[in-house]
C-alpha cells in the first residue's frame, strides 16, 4: 500500500502508527469536504481513544469497530448519483 493512496493521518504520529496499525486508516484530507466532515469526527474520537485508554486488546477492537463505523458512515455520506 503507497502513501499516495493512503496518507497518514497527521493526527497520529508515525510511532503511534507503527503501534496501532489501524489508526493509518482515520485519514480523510484526501475526501471531497463533504465526506470529510463525516470522517473527521471518528479520527478526533480515535484519538481521543487514544490519548485515554491503556493499550490492551479491548482498545484495539475499540479501534477496529471505530474504523468499521468510520467507513459506513463515509458510504452513507456518498451523494446518489
Amino acid at each position: 500500500m503507497t502513501d499516495a493512496i493512503h496518507p497518514p493521518p497527521t493526527e497520529f504520529s508515525p510511532e503511534e502508527i507503527e503501534r496501532d496499525d489501524v489508526l493509518r486508516f482515520f485519514h480523510y484530507g484526501h475526501l471531497p469536504p463533504v465526506l470529510q466532515a463525516k470522517s473527521k469526527p471518528f479520527c478526533d474520537l480515535a484519538r481521543l481513544l487514544i490519548d485515554t485508554l491503556p493499550r490492551c486488546p479491548q482498545r484495539t477492537i475499540a479501534l477496529n469497530k471505530l474504523i468499521e463505523a468510520k467507513d459506513a458512515a463515509v458510504r452513507a455520506g456518498i451523494p446518489k448519483p
